[in-house]
């Protein structure tokens, strides 16, 4: 979605603007007092670590089809909509809030090129504070073949009949480097390819589809076969998806657990 559709539709009431922003714990930023101070007109602050299965020890776990209903429904948002979702990195973790609604039924779901930096540099108008929409009803559809859990990975990285690509950056792949969640073992899933999520993007948008794709070729990927991806908690693994669509990939799931849960997991094999 571009920034001169979306300025020419902000007033639309079945639009709805959606500030995905989140950041690494280490990043000493916060998303949410970021967007109190300044974010694109009548956008929503949608919370990542929020709108998730809380009970869960493991961060910002998709929530149940029934909690999610609830929660995004109260935020004015129905499936019926066109969600625009934007972060202000310029494209970090807007496609996890995609991922997100694509998987729990939305029917049309965007993400905005450049994000909240293009909006800043062409000098759009901001607003600060909180955004309230009028309450509505979202109707989950969930696609469980989007999502996957530590069991099916497990055996599709036995099997083999599955692919399995990692977001993350390839120090932390090949365990060059600790992770920067306490706890983890370096490394990565066995049978796992690297494709750093920094390759995707220029500019702080995705690049074209016919460069995904080669990018993902160079690396073996095959986008006609099923993919799983996978990162540190779910984020990237998230734009590796939304990469591998763009780029045509249709068999496409999320390790929603990524390297938090395979890397303290105590029966998870690790390869270095």
């Amino acid at each position: 979605m571009t920034t001169d559709w979306l300025a020419a539709h902000l007033s639309d009431p079945n639009v709805v603007v959606l500030d995905g922003s989140w950041h690494m714990p280490n990043a000493a930023r916060n998303a949410q007092a970021d967007y109190l101070a300044g974010h694109i007109p009548g956008a929503i602050f949608f919370d990542i670590d929020g709108v998730a299965d809380t009970d869960s020890p493991l961060p910002h776990m998709l929530p149940s089809p029934a909690a999610f209903a609830h929660m995004v429904g109260a935020l004015g948002i129905a499936e019926t909509m066109t969600i625009v979702i934007y972060d202000e990195i310029g494209l970090f973790s807007a496609p996890r809030v995609w991922w997100t609604f694509r998987t729990m039924g939305a029917q049309d779901v965007r993400i905005l090129s450049g994000g909240g930096p293009q909006w800043r540099a062409e000098k759009r108008p901001t607003e600060t504070g909180l955004v309230a929409r009028a309450k509505q009803t979202f109707e989950v559809a969930f696609d469980p073949a989007r999502v996957v859990n530590f069991d099916t990975v497990r055996a599709r990285s036995q099997d083999g009949t599955s692919q399995i690509a990692d977001a993350r950056p390839a120090p932390r792949f090949h365990a060059e480097v600790p992770e920067p969640r306490k706890g983890l073992r370096a490394g990565h899933i066995p049978g796992s390819t690297n494709l750093p999520v920094s390759l995707l993007t220029q500019d702080g948008r995705m690049k074209a589809p016919e460069q995904l794709a080669t990018l993902f070729s160079e690396r073996g990927i095959a986008l006609d076969q099923p993919l799983i991806t996978s990162c540190g908690s779910g984020i990237t693994a998230a734009t590796l998806a939304f990469a591998a669509e763009l780029a045509g990939a249709d068999k496409v799931a999320v390790y929603d657990g990524s390297w938090t849960e395979w890397g303290a997991h105590p029966e998870a094999e690790v390869e270095t």
